[in-house]
């Protein structure tokens, strides 16, 4: 009977380690469109990575430098300090960055970031405090989510360094953004389901209704 026992035991055990085994994150080399640099293997999530760093600081910067000159609370005004401050050093980095790898990264926000922007420019008042409380921390919750994953998982110590930076940076802005207590949690997108660019989503108007 304790012959049968072990070798019921085994046989339970063999299934539940070689499934474990099954579940391991794939090599770089092993992951399509990665490339070899100086600094280790580069994969196409690296690569969108540094895109997004960019494009973050090339509309979160003006919209700090709005919140220091339209800011009705001082909660609002340090948050947009923090952004500018926070994104002129990542985006010092994330340049540094794409010159050691050869990438081209963008020159000017995306379309949807010009319209945030434009959002946050047409707002006075009040109305302007709660619009880049919500839309800025909405974006920084979804990008936060792709730097987690990038710094855990990146072979290159190139993008291992700029994820680094910008875990911090981007930890630093969603807490200031929440000092503002302006943020409407229930109102966040999650995190994106794959790499492509982050949506977020529209901010519901005093009264209910989005916009």
């Amino acid at each position: 009977m304790i012959v049968a026992m072990i070798s019921t035991a085994g046989a339970l055990i063999v299934p539940v380690v070689r499934s474990a085994g099954a579940y391991r994150s794939p090599r770089a080399d092993e992951t399509p469109g990665t490339v070899q640099t100086p600094t280790g293997p580069l994969t196409p999530l690296d690569r969108d990575f540094v895109k997004r760093v960019r494009l973050a600081g090339l509309w979160e910067i003006p919209a700090g430098r709005m919140a220091l000159a339209k800011g009705g609370s001082t909660e609002v005004r340090t948050a947009g300090q923090h952004l500018v401050d926070g994104h002129t050093e990542l985006d010092r980095a994330v340049l540094d960055t794409a010159q050691t790898l050869g990438l081209e990264v963008p020159g000017e926000p995306s379309v949807q970031q010009k319209a945030w922007l434009k959002q946050l420019d047409d707002a006075q008042g009040a109305e302007f405090d709660r619009l880049f409380a919500n839309i800025v921390r909405n974006a920084h919750g979804q990008v936060f989510a792709v730097v987690a994953q990038v710094r855990a998982g990146t072979q290159n110590s190139t993008v291992r360094d700029l994820a680094t930076l910008a875990n911090s940076t981007v930890l630093d802005h969603m807490t200031v953004l929440e000092a503002t207590r302006l943020v409407r949690f229930g109102d966040l997108s999650g995190p994106p389901a794959g790499t492509s660019s982050p949506t977020a989503a529209p901010v519901p108007a005093p009264g209910g209704t989005q916009r």
